[in-house]
């Protein structure tokens, strides 16, 4: 087995990524501190072909030296908006019948494994701050929690970590819907 050298990957430039057809996911990151993590997030979801990237609150904006070295030119891929408060982009979206879910830690949350998501439904994955994580006003006026089990002592995963493995587990329950 051989490791595939770059030019082998058959990746498409900005212009086609711009033109492709997008998984019906859109992300909303809630007040995040990391720069790091922000780039992170528009690089999973460029893998993704992710619709859109809502930064909200203190969340930064590119372009930023710390956003750029771990988005790899995503900024550039993935759309983007800020929008000052998460609460009023959470009405915005639910009005435009996107169904909006928190990732949290909550009461009757729906563990990610049961997650079924519905056909021709899009999907606003709410992410929130390191430490205080998605604000309890937009945990409340979600459509419904979506929570990623843990089984280790910690229940904490980095944002970056977390959002990566729910927008893999989302895209591939809803690429047999698209494919």
């Amino acid at each position: 087995m051989r490791k595939l050298k770059n030019s082998e990957l058959d990746r498409l430039s900005v212009d086609d990524f711009k033109l492709v057809k997008k998984t019906p996911i859109i992300i909303v990151l809630d007040n995040i501190r990391s720069l790091n993590n922000i780039g992170s997030v528009f690089r999973t979801s460029d893998a993704f072909l992710i619709e859109k990237i809502y930064l909200c609150g203190i969340t930064a904006k590119p372009p930023h030296k710390d956003i750029h070295k771990t988005a790899l030119g995503s900024t550039d891929t993935v759309d983007w908006e800020y929008v000052e408060n998460t609460m009023h982009l959470v009405e915005r979206l639910q009005a435009e019948n996107v169904k909006v879910c928190a990732v949290e830690q909550a009461e009757n949350a729906t563990m990610l494994n049961d997650f079924k998501p519905e056909a021709n439904t899009i999907y606003a994955l709410v992410f929130g701050n390191e430490v205080k994580g998605v604000d309890q006003n937009v945990v409340t006026a979600s459509d419904m929690v979506i929570e990623i089990p843990q089984y280790g002592t910690k229940h904490s995963l980095n944002i970056s970590v977390s959002c990566g493995v729910v927008i893999w587990d989302v895209f591939s329950k809803i690429k047999t819907f698209i494919s």
